[in-house]
């Protein structure tokens, strides 16, 4: 197989830095982290602990993605998704990535000990070692349900915030994680499917490569419905009210209607649009919760 051959200026050192944390990514499980703070408290919680909590878990994941692109930057060069990652263009060496992840996980893990607490430091490295080792050297090249085994690692960051601002991960924050935990093989498997060219080529078994997309398609709705069911489970536990009860059945009816097209009517952009509208159903679902939490009507 050859490498997607590209030309170009190479971009500034800092944003090659900037980009093996793969930024877009880890906003969004900061963003569920942060989420876990607010909600681990019945008032405004620390700020002490926000600011460090939220710099610290950031940190760590950064580290992760960077180990991420090192350990596939062979797989990244064949991808057209991929290909424009400073390691698979090879602007950044082997040795620079280490120290870099070193560095900035280091110094997160230093941050959430001393500054926040040694349980979240603790559960946020077994999340670096479950993302950037288990699943990213072990699982994800070796079966096509990586990203289900796997998704555990992914799913933790609430339970990391809850552990900053409480310095305890109650049956609440493991609601969220199971939450996340549930949405990601949709979420992820959408953009296997449009992407099933490049992940053909990159040698991963992913599912739709390994099963076509009829079969993808098909567990894509079954985890959908699994997915709306347990985002009911905050309101069933009374965790949260009719905020959150209304936003969740409005936004799952989002979820379900695009799972429906791939299954029923499949194109590649439906299954683009689906996998868009994935983000932005996290996001909301979880500004439901915070919102619901500080204005609990009929909880």
């Amino acid at each position: 197989m050859t490498t997607q051959t590209i030309s170009r200026k190479p971009s500034p050192r800092i944003a090659q830095y900037w980009a093996l944390t793969k930024p877009r990514v880890t906003q969004l499980a900061v963003f569920c982290a942060v989420i876990g703070m607010f909600l681990a408290s019945e008032e405004l919680p620390d700020w002490h602990a926000v600011v460090f909590g939220t710099v610290g878990i950031w940190l760590l994941a950064g580290a992760a993605f960077a180990v991420n692109c090192l350990a596939e930057r062979e797989i990244d060069a064949r991808m057209a998704r991929t290909a424009r990652r400073p390691m698979a263009m090879g602007d950044i060496t082997v040795k620079q990535t280490v120290v870099f992840a070193l560095v900035i996980g280091g110094l997160g893990m230093a941050i959430l000990y001393h500054l926040v607490n040694p349980l979240t430091m603790w559960l946020t490295f077994v999340t670096f070692v479950g993302y950037a080792l288990i699943y990213t050297m072990v699982l994800k090249p070796a079966t096509p349900q990586n990203i289900v085994i796997g998704g555990l690692s992914g799913a933790m960051p609430p339970a990391l915030g809850w552990a900053a601002v409480a310095n305890d991960v109650p049956m609440q924050a493991w609601l969220l994680v199971l939450i996340i935990f549930v949405w990601t093989p949709p979420h992820f498997w959408a953009l296997a499917m449009y992407r099933r060219d490049d992940y053909a080529r990159s040698g991963l078994p992913m599912l739709p490569v390994t099963h076509g997309l009829k079969f993808t398609q098909f567990h894509v709705w079954l985890y959908s419905i699994a997915l709306a069911a347990t985002t009911l489970l905050p309101y069933a536990v009374r965790m949260s009210g009719l905020i959150y009860l209304v936003s969740a059945v409005v936004l799952n009816a989002g979820f379900l209607y695009y799972a429906w097209k791939m299954y029923r009517h499949y194109t590649d952009l439906i299954a683009r649009k689906a996998f868009t509208f994935s983000i932005i159903y996290l996001a909301l679902l979880f500004a439901a919760l915070l919102v619901d939490h500080y204005i609990p009507l009929g909880s």
